[in-house]
């Protein structure tokens, strides 16, 4: 067994400005990933990757999700494009449906989340890979789009999810799939199964597909260390091949996590 790469969330209930020094602390500790989310309506994922990549050298920066309703398709390739280019080999972005009540505050919410998702996973990796997409599907509709500037190599695109069809049809269209920490290890290891059939019958058995598991974690907890060791090792044996660990909502200080993580290389 493979021991999973080790990431560690920054979360948006932190203010923009400490996001500089929580990614160096994280490079200097080691930590392979520092991850971000977009929720609505705190920080912008795009922006704040690249401020992130800007201020380090070998950190690996992840937006896990990006809400597909909230962009243009043609407009998510080129910005994801743009930071890859820009940083190459170290930009991980995640597309999903976002929480659709958000999307519905905004006037974005779709009547079929998952037909949104499809059409949109695929317009948008098609775009990364250099090709010119024209498609006129139900919500994503492009004619002739080409990317001026496709990312060379183009950036491993992931789709998060909870559902059954959703992580299947990361299984099927993506390079990973994001697993929450709301899921339960049963649920986790369904989502495995789900995403590998998935790839199954789109014929990507063979194609690399990382699993991404996030994990909340207590940064205040007096036994901290045991419980990231407890979890990396449970989760890499139920499929995990990356391990992201996050603080909770009440206390959204990722520096406790990164030097515990630091402390197990």
């Amino acid at each position: 067994m493979t021991d999973p790469t080790i990431g560690v969330t920054f979360r948006p209930q932190s203010p923009p400005e400490a996001l500089r020094d929580v990614a160096l602390a994280a490079e200097a500790a080691g930590v392979a990933q520092l991850w971000l989310w977009e929720d609505c309506f705190c920080e912008g994922g795009l922006t704040s990757a690249t401020a992130a990549l800007a201020a380090t050298e070998r950190l690996h920066v992840a937006v896990g999700l990006l809400p597909v309703p909230l962009r243009n398709p043609a407009l998510a390739a080129m910005e994801i494009a743009t930071v890859a280019r820009m940083f190459p080999g170290r930009f991980l972005p995640g597309l999903g449906h976002g929480v659709l009540e958000w999307m519905e505050q905004v006037g974005a919410r779709a009547a079929s989340p998952l037909t949104l998702l499809r059409e949109y996973t695929a317009a948008v990796r098609d775009l990364l890979h250099g090709r010119t997409v024209d498609v006129e599907g139900r919500y994503v509709r492009l004619r002739e789009v080409a990317l001026d500037w496709p990312p060379e190599p183009p950036p491993p695109l992931l789709v998060g999810g909870r559902g059954p069809k959703t992580v299947a049809l990361a299984g099927e269209l993506a390079d990973g799939v994001i697993l929450d920490s709301a899921l339960s290890l049963d649920q986790i290891r369904e989502g495995v199964a789900n995403a590998a059939a998935g790839r199954a019958a789109a014929g990507r058995a063979a194609e690399p597909f990382d699993t991404v598991v996030f994990v909340e974690v207590d940064p205040g907890a007096d036994d901290l260390e045991a419980r990231i060791d407890s979890a990396i090792t449970t989760l890499a044996g139920i499929g995990a091949d990356t391990v992201v660990f996050h603080p909770t909502g009440q206390a959204p200080d990722p520096l406790p996590l990164i030097a515990s993580c630091a402390k197990r290389e």
